[in-house]
């Protein structure tokens, strides 16, 4: 309504200025009646254009100011590169994703870095954060599995070659995760430990940041085999599964995800709707087609109460 007012006030005014400009022309020279007239005509132009503009932007209405920020492991790019414009394209927003692995994400949301919505490799570290109270979607939704499974070099001669072999074996170089930076250092480091309480103190164990970087390690030549996700292997085209259990039994890997304490007030509704997009039904099926497993759990339920379900 307020535009509507400032229009018409433009436009009276431009007619009252209009007949004043005539009335004192009125006794003016014919040439200068003339030069009045065009310049009249060259002021209404302006002051209709002004008209036309001030509407427009009084129409307007702006789009999401900053994309949302959303802190994921590089094993979520494959399925992400269809994931996200999928987002993008329905909701009209626009999003950043940083791929870092899960425990440097987690030490950057610690320190307030500027991440809306947290997607980590370990659902234990996203519950990490909701006992500090850094979460603002409760407790953590598990929105895709997997698991770790050995994997060599597609060139390898080798046809089957187990971690116990591998690590019996000097010669054999063995790229793990670190635990350090990565969940999947971390779960690698807690299930070897198990099996092989004294593998660290082999030559021949290779430390990468993440799984992308493992599996550039096999790429090169510079690692005989390496431990990464299931989900990993769909995408790469440089190397094979040696072994699907090479602990023993299957080590599954669930991926949670929240809305965490510092994302931006302005964008909260967008990560809200991020966060429930993941757990759509053909959004599951989606992460199926990379490499993830179908979720066995009800949708977001932890660890922790899937026990408590358990008669």
């Amino acid at each position: 309504m307020g535009l509507s007012i400032a229009i018409a006030l433009i436009s009276r005014g431009c007619e009252e200025f209009s007949h004043s400009l005539w009335t004192s022309a009125s006794s003016a020279h014919p040439a200068d009646l003339r030069r009045f007239s065009v310049n009249i005509w060259k002021f209404k132009v302006a002051i209709a254009a002004l008209i036309g503009l001030a509407a427009i932007v009084g129409t307007w209405e702006p789009g999401q100011a900053e994309p949302l920020t959303v802190g994921a492991p590089p094993s979520l790019r494959p399925a992400f590169s269809e994931i996200l414009p999928m987002f993008e394209r329905e909701y009209e927003a626009v999003v950043h994703i940083v791929y870092t692995p899960s425990k440097t994400l987690l030490r950057q949301i610690e320190k307030g870095a500027p991440i809306d919505v947290f997607l980590s490799a370990g659902v234990e570290e996203v519950e990490y954060l909701h006992k500090k109270g850094l979460t603002l979607t409760g407790r953590p939704r598990i929105f895709a599995q997997t698991s770790l499974v050995l994997v060599m070099s597609s060139d390898s001669r080798e046809t089957v070659l187990s971690i116990g072999d591998a690590l019996a074996n000097r010669t054999t170089r063995i790229a793990l995760g670190d635990p350090e930076t990565s969940y999947l250092g971390e779960i690698t480091a807690r299930a070897l430990t198990k099996l092989s309480p004294t593998y660290k103190s082999r030559s021949n164990i290779l430390y990468a940041p993440h799984s992308e970087d493992i599996l550039d390690l096999i790429r090169r030549g510079k690692a005989d085999v390496g431990l990464v996700y299931r989900a990993n292997t769909v995408s790469s085209e440089y190397v094979r599964i040696s072994d699907e259990t090479p602990i023993g039994t299957s080590v599954p890997i669930q991926f949670g995800q929240a809305v965490v304490s510092t994302c931006r007030a302005s964008l909260r509704s967008v990560a809200d709707q991020f966060s429930d997009f993941l757990m759509t039904t053909r959004i599951q099926k989606l992460l199926v087609k990379y490499g993830f497993d179908s979720t066995p759990l009800p949708m977001g339920l932890t660890p922790t109460e899937r026990k408590q379900r358990i008669p």
